[in-house]
């Protein structure tokens, strides 16, 4: 059961880093498209999310304080698709069912995030689960001051 939560896990936070960094190239872009749909700032929240993308998927990935990547993941999907994909908004009927099919993705998205934020840790094939040299140093001075 490791092997595909590990791989699963890997392709999750793949994903959002991926995004992660594309909204940190392509910021112009992007901020045009959140622009017309009436973000603030668009140019900063563009950034924003991508932070957010990067550190939750860089998190999941590594498998490093994955709680709180996934965290990052679970405020990203839940403030952002509302506002960029409000179906129920749209008037044109291609417009409506694209933003529907988004929407239905990150929800299902949200669904992954929130099942991984239950998961305890340390998670298999994280960096988290290795020790540093120097948390071996002090377990092994308090075996000796201990004896």
């Amino acid at each position: 059961m490791k092997t595909p939560f590990t791989i699963g896990r890997m392709m999750f936070g793949g994903y959002f880093l991926y995004n992660g960094i594309h909204h940190f190239v392509q910021t112009k872009e992007i901020a045009q498209y959140a622009a017309a749909k009436h973000v603030p700032k668009p140019d900063l929240m563009v950034r924003a999310t991508g932070a957010a993308m990067v550190i939750g998927g860089t998190s999941i990935l590594l498998g490093l304080k994955p709680k709180y990547g996934a965290g990052a993941i679970i405020g990203f999907l839940a403030s952002v698709s509302p506002w960029m994909h409000g179906f129920w908004a749209d008037e044109d009927p291609q417009a409506k069912q694209a933003d529907m099919v988004h929407f239905a993705k990150n929800l299902a998205l949200l669904g992954g995030a929130l099942a991984l934020a239950g998961v305890e840790e340390p998670w298999p094939a994280s960096l988290s689960r290795k020790k540093t040299f120097a948390q071996k140093v002090k377990k092994t001075a308090w075996k000796v001051l201990a004896a």
